[in-house]
């Protein structure tokens, strides 16, 4: 589902998230992040494991060159650990293009925005878990917990449109997760992907 920069302007303005992400010249306040994260989730801190070293094409497309991971430490939550392999290929597409003006796709969130698109993709668990554990990751991160509403909101009222994107994507056969980088910054996703011999086998993921 394509949105348009005026709808989610629309979407930011019903939402009342205007100051949350800079519009009306307003300054959000993270406060006492612990605190907050307890009132809201209830739960102790999570886990990320692995730093984030990626490779970019010369279009906006990311690869991941090492593993990712999270993990909920609080068993109550029953939410199975998310490990993200290396060679995944990640657009940050699923927070709505239309908000990268507000929202850029390199922000302190990038993190649980990757593992978010990793759910995305393999689609083994629910949108409705996919969106949770991209907030729980955020408020570890320590984004501002306006910046979290705004991209949680974003993610649920528009998500559904590049989860069955990717759904269609994957019947006409595209592939995502690669054993091979191009040495050449120069090269498009879009070129690679034509060649068959760089990726990695997807059913093991």
């Amino acid at each position: 589902m394509k949105i348009s920069k005026r709808q989610a302007l629309r979407f930011v303005a019903a939402a009342g998230l205007g100051s949350a992400l800079g519009i009306e010249n307003a300054t959000a306040k993270p406060g006492n992040m612990k605190e907050w994260m307890d009132a809201w989730t209830g739960v102790r801190a999570r886990e990320p494991h692995g730093g984030l070293f990626v490779f970019r094409f010369k279009d906006p497309m990311w690869v991941l060159q090492k593993p990712i991971s999270w993990s909920a430490d609080d068993p109550a939550l029953k939410i199975a650990s998310v490990q993200v392999p290396a060679g995944f290929v990640t657009d940050f597409a699923s927070i709505p293009s239309a908000f990268y003006t507000l929202l850029r796709p390199d922000g302190e969130y990038t993190y649980p925005a990757i593992v978010h698109d990793y759910l995305y993709w393999v689609q083994s668990r629910s949108r409705e878990e996919s969106d949770n554990i991209m907030r729980l990751m955020m408020i570890e991160f320590q984004v501002p917990s306006a910046q979290i509403a705004a991209i949680y909101a974003a993610v649920r009222t528009f998500g559904q449109g590049p989860w069955n994107e990717n759904k269609k994507l994957q019947a006409r056969g595209e592939r995502r997760f690669l054993k091979e980088l191009p040495s050449d910054p120069r090269t498009t996703w879009k070129a690679w992907k034509q060649k068959s011999n760089v990726f990695a086998d997807e059913s093991l993921k």
